[in-house]
């Protein structure tokens, strides 16, 4: 199949990676210019492991280009996907689409032949009605079907992810539009990924409703948190006591400083504006939204308290800034509101992350960032796990407690247990026990 990938962020870009390595033959096209041309030398503008090896090894088999050109690479594709960005509108909360149909305006202009158009990026419900509707206003001609094929990618485990699904939605009733999609997706068939096939719409709010019950299920656990600090519980083992029941499961019952990055925070306030616009009531679904902001806000008052309630001229490193591990996105990061809230009660802040330094440069001010975690407790009154990236979950405590003025770690995801950190004579302060 010939598909153009139209947007090359880290939807498009892993998506588009992954469809090469299928055998397909694919085009990524982006009106970035610098972008574009850092991609054809072989750089990558995300974090993501293991996607720089499959961009060079399919460009190299010449199964994947870049280009700025649109009208080219349309021409000629069996199959058009849009995975342009559909941030937060600013005041309503609601997906801006203008990158979305401005993509259908200028992908009518240059169909040839029948092509299947299909909406990877995540977008409220009734988008591809109006993309369908634009793309026959500017060419009324077009042999088209317009499909919902919604992401479900997670970032540090994208490719993973994409070559493994736990399924592949896929939103039309044409029967061109799902045999094209089927032809394009049938290399997973060996996995056996389940392709589910359904209306268009209800493909788009898969997506939706997705992101927000995982959402949920972060809210609550961390609300029991809350419970069994007060209780004298330890919400771990709570976690796995629930996430045995198959009916609930293991995943997304880690107690934490709340859910950010570019999806759940973005989604759940789409979700809601779509229920506002049609008055149908998600009070579950309001309620995570002001739980998680609450939950992150309060981060630097637990930092606080475990240095006996002030933190005015203290130094707090920080290890971990990115929303989570394996990847550089800062979006929404709980370390954002952490260090605000830190540096408003008087404490100066330092820092490590992997990935993500130069991102975060751009989102936080007078932060001393580290070249790694034991330069970033030099003359530190305390430590906070922000993020749980796996070379945190191995420090050389004592290392880590001589480079300290004080010996007190605040771990924010419970990858450290208390009597093992307690015995090198930290204070330890964790999540929910």
């Amino acid at each position: 199949m010939r598909i153009a990938m139209i947007g090359t962020g880290y939807v498009g870009l892993v998506s588009g990676a992954c469809f090469a390595d299928f055998g397909h033959q694919v085009t990524c096209v982006d009106k970035a210019a610098a972008k574009i041309e850092a991609l054809a030398r072989g750089e990558i503008p995300i974090y993501e492991p293991g996607l720089d090896n499959l961009v060079a090894t399919n460009a190299r088999a010449g199964r994947l280009t870049f280009t700025t050109e649109l009208a080219p690479a349309v021409r000629s594709a069996d199959a058009v996907f849009i995975a342009v960005g559909t941030p937060s509108r600013r005041g309503d909360g609601h997906a801006d689409l203008s990158y979305v149909y401005a993509a259908a305006r200028e992908i009518a202009a240059n169909l040839s032949g029948f092509t299947v158009i299909v909406t990877k990026s995540t977008v409220p419900v009734g988008t591809g009605d109006e993309v369908e509707r634009l793309i026959r206003e500017a060419n009324p001609a077009a042999d088209v079907v317009v499909a919902s094929n919604p992401e479900f990618l997670r970032e540090g485990a994208a490719i993973r992810d994409f070559k493994f699904p736990d399924r592949i939605v896929v939103g039309t009733t044409d029967s061109r539009g799902r045999k094209h999609l089927a032809d394009i997706y049938r290399p997973l068939s060996l996995n056996k990924a389940p392709i589910m096939f359904t209306e268009r719409r209800t493909a788009e709010l898969i997506k939706y409703a997705a992101n927000a019950f995982l959402a949920t299920k972060i809210t609550f656990i961390n609300e029991i948190a809350d419970l069994s600090e007060r209780v004298g519980c330890d919400v771990q083992e709570v976690a796995r006591g629930i996430g045995l029941d198959n009916r609930i499961g293991t995943k997304f019952l880690h107690a934490g400083p709340g859910f950010g990055g570019s999806c759940f925070p973005k989604d759940t306030r789409a979700l809601l504006k779509i229920a506002q616009d049609h008055e149908v009531p998600l009070r579950i679904v309001e309620a995570v939204l002001a739980v998680n902001d609450t939950r992150k806000r309060a981060m630097a008052r637990k930092v606080a308290n475990a240095l006996g309630g002030s933190l005015r001229g203290k130094v707090i490193g920080l290890l971990g800034l990115t929303f989570k591990p394996d990847t550089d996105d800062m979006r929404e990061a709980p370390s954002i509101p952490l260090v605000v809230g830190l540096q408003d009660m008087g404490a100066r802040v330092r820092a490590f992350d992997p990935a993500g330094m130069e991102q975060a440069k751009s989102e936080l001010v007078d932060v001393a960032y580290c070249n790694d975690a034991y330069e970033c407790a030099r003359g530190a009154d305390a430590i906070v796990i922000v993020t749980e990236w796996s070379e945190f979950r191995a420090l050389d405590l004592n290392r880590l407690k001589d480079e300290m003025k004080q010996p007190v770690l605040v771990d924010l995801r419970n990858i450290y247990q208390r009597d093992d950190v307690e015995s090198l004579g930290f204070t330890y302060t964790g999540i929910g026990r």
